[in-house]
């Protein structure tokens, strides 16, 4: 999907004045990304605020919900053409009581009515992005003065509701491992079995026998095999695997389920 650049706005104040804004509708993005096997997740943070958020925006009446998603991803992060998932609506009636915009307009020194629509309440869609973690460019924008990468369970203080966001993010990557093949979003193109087993462990949680995990995947019918990885040390070398380009898994299945492993 092309992204419209020209929606983007440049500074805050620009963004203050837009008038063709859904009302009380936001996008947040859930940017994961796999390193030294730990599981994180893209945070940035904001101007002259101890703040940390997600990559998120309002969304244009002219645009789909996924559009404005890409569209808000690539004016954050300047990443695009990448895995994008609905996952979750997020919609507590207290879910933005710590109102970040009214201190980021007075600490810049901008003044707008108290019953501007960025004060009002705002009803959240939540997208899942899983990417490859040497993948990513992030840089700072007109609102955020950083973008860094946290472990899932170490994050900073965070805006609004967006550690809850976070945390149903993570829950609905667990659920869907297999159907959304999250693993080939966060992966190489090309990676051992062992590369595969840690990525599985960390997500779930949980360890799995690698003769076990092996067999289970390889029924998938989901990898390649391709070339073995020799790296100069005495050990064995491995087979390096990629994910095939079009990946049906009907079972819904992990790949080793708990009551296996506890045989």
């Amino acid at each position: 999907m092309k992204i419209n650049t020209e929606k983007n706005k440049e500074t805050l104040q620009e963004l203050i004045d837009t008038k063709d804004f859904v009302a009380h509708v936001s996008v947040d993005c859930t940017i994961f990304g796999f390193h030294n096997n730990i599981l994180k997740v893209l945070l940035l943070k904001y101007h002259d605020l101890d703040l940390w958020s997600l990559p998120g925006g309002f969304v244009f009446n002219d645009e789909d919900l996924r559009e404005a998603a890409e569209r808000v991803l690539y004016e954050r992060t300047h990443l695009k053409d990448i895995f994008l998932k609905q996952f979750h609506t997020f919609g507590r009636i207290d879910r933005t009581e710590n109102n970040v915009h009214q201190i980021l307009l007075r600490n810049k020194g901008i003044e707008v009515p108290k019953d501007h629509w960025i004060f009002q309440r705002f009803i959240t869609v939540g997208y899942c992005s899983l990417i490859d973690f040497s993948i990513a460019n992030t840089f700072p924008d007109a609102f955020n003065e950083t973008c860094e990468w946290f472990e899932v369970s170490k994050l900073p203080k965070m805006a609004f509701d967006h550690d809850r966001i976070i945390e149903t993010g993570l829950e609905y990557l667990r659920m869907n491992i297999n159907t959304e093949v999250a693993a080939s979003n966060l992966l190489p193109e090309k990676f051992t079995m062992k590369d595969l087993q840690c990525l599985y462990e960390t997500i779930l949680g949980q360890k799995f026998r690698r003769n076990n995990f092996q067999r289970k995947i390889l029924s998938l019918n989901i990898l390649d095999r391709l070339e073995k990885l020799y790296d100069g040390s005495a050990n064995k070398a491995p087979y390096l695997y990629k994910f095939k380009k079009r990946i049906y898994n009907p079972t819904n299945q992990y790949p080793i389920s708990n009551e296996e492993e506890e045989n």
